[in-house]
């Protein structure tokens, strides 16, 4: 049958199974609203106050359902607002289409009204680009595109029309889309026993679990290969749930703000079997110090990731599921009782501290984490409360944090909240943010209500950049440089007059009140609580230190 463009990307949206659009209209992309407003009882559409919420949103739907976040946006800046939520999701390997429309071909390259090259801008910062011109070549593409999204390393691509393609006709047929498959041509048998070999005659082997581990749902063969290896574990900021939070194997996240008992621990091994994991700057800190007595065993699906950072002695190359089920079948029962017995003693003697006297943000998440049993979705900005939100709540499962650990997006955590909870609106969705964070995108507090979506916002309001004054305090001589926000913003009547229920908690015998009350509303909450500007993460390791030179506040005390 014959279809305009534009009822050709609402078919072919329908084909994926999309049933949530986040966006904002404008000139250039007014076709395929049109049609989309015709298909609005099969593809719910959320307008968000600003795109970049639109593609924070679609990140946080796709790391919550595991499925492909979409979002739309006209032309120029409707684009080039997209792009830090691209770039997000490019960084962090998650599945999102973003669909753009442009100026008619006849206008391009005229520097003609809200024209921009936007296949150039993202081309950095996507998995794939097109500028579709052609709209014979319309439906092709985006079920190309959709399928290099999911496949391998997952991550964002984006899609330009140009407008007259929107509105030009051709033949089209619905297509199912194919299954995506899992790499696992390049898992190779050599490799695989060399692996082996590894693992059974390692002392002090550690499990270091990334974010792959997570996009590969392989939560239950890495259960199965943690028991069979009897090692402990530790995770990234993007691991967090593929491994069990409560397991007493589990040693807490590694890194600057990783536990001492994770980063002794690694520095201690003998192996490190690394799985979906990248070895960022904040998790090895000196490169030439890491892991500086172990074999490192590298695991991933992206061969670019392979020694890029770190050299191995051994890596596969794969999907980690079925890397994980094949190393399973042949791996021998093991048991290193002398190395786990040093490893929990080091998880006692070093355990997570903070100021019991006080409010603070470790307190007000170990009472989340009781309330709701640990099973709600927590999403984060970036900063202090990021890093508590890792530390103090157990994550049992994966997609239960979603956060932005490669590009460090503040305002990333409000969108993705609103995405989380339109894919599991059976699940309590909370967004923990600092108050430097919540003025970015805090407009979308008003999308939250417009359509009455129940999220929860957390502010841990200490009136000041806190991570950035934490540096700035250990490391630039308490040369405050424009980090101090102690100016007249009422949060709480700011959420009240976009529509939202709010309070103000300054002491911690109101945490646990009013956290059952606003899980309770079914409706958008906003919580600001107070406390203190000179709050830190710890422990810590100073940028460019190797992370075993991990430091707490007593160690800090002990120097001075």
């Amino acid at each position: 049958m014959e279809l305009t463009g534009s009822q050709i990307v609402i078919e072919c949206l329908k084909e994926h199974g999309v049933d949530t659009v986040f966006g904002y209209p404008g000139g250039a992309i007014l076709n395929i609203y049109d049609e989309l407003y015709k298909h609005s009882n099969e593809i719910r559409h959320i307008l968000t106050s600003h795109e970049q919420g639109a593609s924070h949103a679609a990140d946080g739907y796709a790391r919550a359902t595991g499925k492909v976040g979409v979002c739309f946006a006209t032309s120029g800046p409707g684009a080039t607002n997209l792009v830090t939520g691209i770039a997000t999701a490019y960084m962090d390997s998650v599945p999102l289409v973003a669909i753009t429309a442009n100026v008619g071909r006849n206008l391009l390259g005229s520097d003609s009204f809200q024209e921009v090259d936007i296949f150039g801008v993202t081309m950095p910062i996507t998995k794939h680009n097109f500028i579709v011109k052609d709209v014979n070549e319309l439906a092709k593409t985006i079920r190309t595109a959709f399928k290099i999204a999911k496949s391998g390393r997952p991550g964002p691509v984006l899609i330009d029309i140009t407008k007259d393609v929107t509105a030009s006709k051709t033949d089209y047929q619905f297509v199912k889309p194919e299954p995506i498959e899992r790499e696992t041509e390049n898992i190779r048998e050599e490799d695989l026993q060399k692996a082996l070999d590894l693992i059974h005659k390692a002392k002090k082997p550690f499990i270091f679990v990334g974010g792959g581990v997570v996009l590969a749902d392989a939560s239950n063969e890495l259960k199965e290969f943690v028991k069979k290896v009897d090692a402990p574990v530790t995770d990234t900021l993007m691991g967090k749930g593929a491994f069990d939070g409560r397991d007493p194997l589990y040693t807490g996240m590694i890194g600057m703000h990783g536990t001492k008992t994770a980063n002794l621990g690694v520095t201690e091994s003998d192996l490190l079997i690394t799985l979906g994991a990248r070895f960022s700057d904040r998790v090895i800190g000196n490169a030439k110090k890491f892991a500086k007595n172990a074999k490192v065993l590298h695991i991933d699906v992206d061969p670019a990731e392979i020694n890029k950072n770190v050299p191995t002695e051994c890596s596969i190359v794969g999907d980690i599921k079925v890397v994980l089920q094949r190393l399973n079948a042949k791996l021998k029962q093991l048991s290193h009782k002398e190395w786990i017995e040093h490893i929990l003693a080091l998880k006692e003697k070093y355990p997570l501290k903070y100021n019991q006297e006080i409010l603070t943000g470790p307190y007000i998440l170990e009472k989340l984490y009781e309330i709701t049993n640990g099973d709600a979705i927590i999403t984060t900005e970036v900063g202090q409360h990021q890093m508590w939100a890792a530390q103090y709540f157990k994550y049992k499962a994966p997609r239960k944090l979603l956060t932005s650990g490669g590009l460090g997006t503040m305002g990333y955590g409000l969108g993705a909240c609103i995405g989380a909870k339109v894919g599991m609106p059976d699940k309590t969705v909370v967004n923990i943010a600092g108050d430097g964070c919540f003025r970015m995108n805090m407009n979308e507090i008003a999308t939250a209500t417009r359509y009455q979506i129940p999220i929860i916002e957390i502010i841990f309001n200490n009136h000041v950049l806190g991570m950035v004054r934490q540096w700035q305090s250990l490391f630039y001589g308490k040369r405050y440089s424009h980090t101090t926000l102690n100016d007249k913003v009422d949060f709480v009547k700011l959420a009240e007059a976009m529509g939202a229920k709010a309070y103000r908690i300054t002491k911690k015998e109101e945490v646990e009140t009013v956290l059952r009350e606003a899980i309770s509303l079914n409706e958008p909450v906003l919580i600001d609580c107070i406390i203190d500007c000179d709050d830190k993460v710890w422990p810590m390791v100073a940028p460019g230190a190797a992370i075993d030179e991990v430091f707490s506040e007593e160690d800090l005390e002990k120097k001075i």
